[in-house]
């Protein structure tokens, strides 16, 4: 790939595809804005749990997150949690191009920040899986293991062009690790639609159901799917085909998103965001 300036680089094509343009940008806004809240929340959450000694609360979402007497699978989950926070508050000011070619210093460190938090959190979840296993078995432990590595893999090679000053292919897998960096956003979002929806069918409380399967691989998969879109509708702008399925899927996905985001948001995210902030 040859290398290029950095401030060359636009996130996403406008020419001669208005509706890639800007539903592009309109699924950046909202997963952003989305993940943000929920970064925040998340925070809250586990954070709020352990300054109050109360880890039995990290167990509300997914059973036997904490088992007390296994400190070393604690500590992994617990780093996992805490990088995965500071990972959806930092992961999309990274996409931003007025940040990235105004203020080059602020995309840098934060960019430093954000990798190491990916690494971070990558390495507690797999530590955790090593040591205790998932809940639901052998698929998930498949399933996340999967994610994990995955997005090791991703922040390695995203800092690794950016240090060769390789930025198409930087800008390439950075956008790959910031879909894997929303996944835990996207497996509560999925959850809470599909109890809206069915009632929990196919679920169980040992997360061993068909649904529960379909999930270990489905938060992360659509994402990586969709930004290989974007990244051959960028690379290969003749391709009308490639850009009209990426601008029909991410319209989709807007949707989508909008109305869950909404719903949680006022629910359980911003309850929990406020009650921390005032505690």
């Amino acid at each position: 790939m040859t290398s290029m300036t950095e401030d060359s680089l636009i996130p996403l094509p406008a020419a001669g595809n208005r509706i890639y343009f800007y539903s592009s940008r309109s699924l950046l806004a909202i997963v952003w804005l989305s993940s943000f809240i929920f970064g925040l929340y998340i925070l809250a959450n586990y954070a709020a749990a352990y300054t109050d000694d109360d880890l039995q609360r990290w167990n509300n979402v997914l059973p036997e997150i904490y088992v007390p007497g296994q400190p070393s699978a604690s500590v992994g989950i617990g780093v996992h949690f805490a990088a995965g926070g500071l990972i959806l508050l930092l992961g999309g000011m990274q996409l931003i191009e007025r940040i990235r070619i105004n203020y080059p210093r602020i995309h840098h460190w934060t960019g430093r920040f954000y990798i190491l938090a990916s690494i971070i959190a990558a390495v507690g979840g797999l530590s955790f899986i090593a040591i205790r296993g998932t809940v639901g078995g052998l698929v998930m432990d498949i399933g996340f293991g999967a994610y994990g590595v995955l997005m090791f893999v991703a922040a390695i090679q995203t800092v690794r062009y950016a240090m060769r000053r390789e930025f198409l292919d930087h800008q390439a897998w950075a956008w790959r690790l910031y879909a894997l960096a929303i996944g835990s956003w996207l497996y509560r979002m999925d959850y809470g639609l599909w109890l809206i929806l069915t009632d929990w069918v196919g679920h169980t409380q040992e997360f061993d159901g068909w649904f529960d399967n379909f999930m270990s691989f489905f938060f992360y998969i659509p994402n990586l799917i969709i930004v290989e879109l974007m990244i051959r509708a960028r690379d290969q702008a003749s391709n009308a085909r490639i850009r009209t399925a990426a601008s029909i899927s991410m319209i989709a996905a807007c949707g989508i998103l909008l109305v869950a985001t909404w719903g949680f948001a006022r629910v359980a995210w911003i309850p929990a965001i406020t009650q921390w902030i005032a505690s």
